[in-house]
């Protein structure tokens, strides 16, 4: 009998709590509203969908190892260099490997306390020691965040739009941050919900990226694009940042699908404007319903709202939950993001939409 000891992780990787994602079930004979994970209700682009069907009939090739259709597509629509994409199997992995190629054994990286919780994940999966900042009324503070730098910071993480609050940063809030970082120090701006922002002061981070040395930004096609079950995103950052993530980057990493699907949706700007559209009218209809049911919800600019529930018993987020599920309105709870008493909402169709107002207000008795 063997009764030597097995092999053992890295520092850092048992503290990794296990990613859980949103539900996507409903009770049987329930019909499922899933509005757990900030999907686009519309679905993806037409022409991504012919794009799809056409590249299934090749399977049996392997897809271009730069992406090169996709980064074309990317660059002519926003107006910049393909040579400073990259491309990856969903922003996720982007930021895993931003994690990979900049962080050693003690490095500290910053985000803040309601942040994704892939930034966790990513900071002790590379041995590196998370420092998470406070937020003011569930906003980043570009203070605090610039309170918490030491010699040792190497990464920070700014979810612009944030996940799972809906909150921003306006542009000269976030070149201050970068003016405020020591240049080794690379700031990450993870843009997943900045195609749905509507507001004047607001910038994904392009251009920052164009004048700054230390800045990347990372965006994704499982949003308003609707391909979520294809894993594509993209980041843009100088050359110099580039030639490093390419070195730490498996190949294949895009799969043909994704690159021929991701091209055609990101140049149907018209789709994307409905998707704009309906998001603007929903999320408005949803705050106003569900504040005049007595039901705080933080002001988001993303395609989602964070509904804080009362603190008194029969009324909290977990039987909320369990009641909507039971519905089959199926909602995220999101006590690992600091909030145990809240459940976040994706906007959805109108009869997902009013089906989750009508099933609260029966719950908190004001029907």
């Amino acid at each position: 009998m063997n009764t030597q000891a097995g092999p053992e992780a890295k520092p850092g990787v048992m503290d990794i709590d296990i990613y859980v994602p949103g539900k996507s079930a409903a009770p049987a004979g329930v019909r499922l509203h899933k509005l757990s994970s900030n999907e686009t209700p519309l679905g993806p682009s037409p022409a991504a969908r012919a794009a799809i069907a056409d590249c299934a009939e090749h399977l049996e090739t392997y897809p271009d190892g730069t992406a090169r259709l996709l980064r074309q597509a990317i660059a002519e629509v926003h107006g910049v260099n393909p040579d400073n994409l990259i491309c990856g199997n969903g922003s996720d992995e982007l930021l895993s490997l931003i994690g990979t190629a900049f962080l050693e054994a003690g490095d500290e990286v910053i985000f803040t306390e309601h942040g994704f919780l892939m930034y966790r994940i990513i900071t002790h999966a590379n041995s590196a020691v998370p420092v998470v900042v406070k937020e003011q009324d569930e906003k980043a503070s570009v203070d605090a965040i610039l309170a918490a730098v030491t010699e040792r910071t190497r990464l920070v993480f700014l979810a612009n739009p944030n996940n799972p609050t809906g909150t921003y940063l306006p542009i000269e809030e976030v070149r201050r941050l970068q003016a405020g970082l020591p240049g080794k120090a690379v700031l990450v701006l993870d843009a997943a919900y900045a195609e749905y922002v509507r507001r004047n002061d607001y910038e994904a981070g392009m251009e920052l990226v164009a004048s700054s040395a230390n800045v990347i930004m990372t965006r994704t096609f499982s949003k308003i694009y609707g391909l979520a079950a294809l894993r594509v995103g993209w980041a843009y950052a100088p050359r110099t940042i580039i030639e490093v993530l390419e070195r730490v980057r498996g190949p294949f990493n895009v799969n043909a699908m994704a690159i021929a699907a991701g091209a055609a949706a990101m140049r149907d700007r018209a789709h994307m404007a409905r998707a704009v559209a309906h998001n603007e009218t929903w999320i408005g209809w949803l705050t106003q319903e569900l504040t005049a049911l007595g039901l705080r919800v933080t002001p988001s600019v993303g395609n989602f709202v964070l509904i804080h529930f009362p603190d008194t018993r029969g009324k909290t987020a977990g039987e909320a939950d369990v009641f909507l599920t039971q519905r089959g309105l199926i909602l995220r709870a999101v006590a690992g993001y600091g909030f145990p008493n809240a459940l976040r909402m994706s906007v959805g169709l109108e009869d997902s939409n009013r089906a989750v107002v009508d099933a609260l207000r029966q719950f908190l008795g004001t029907a």
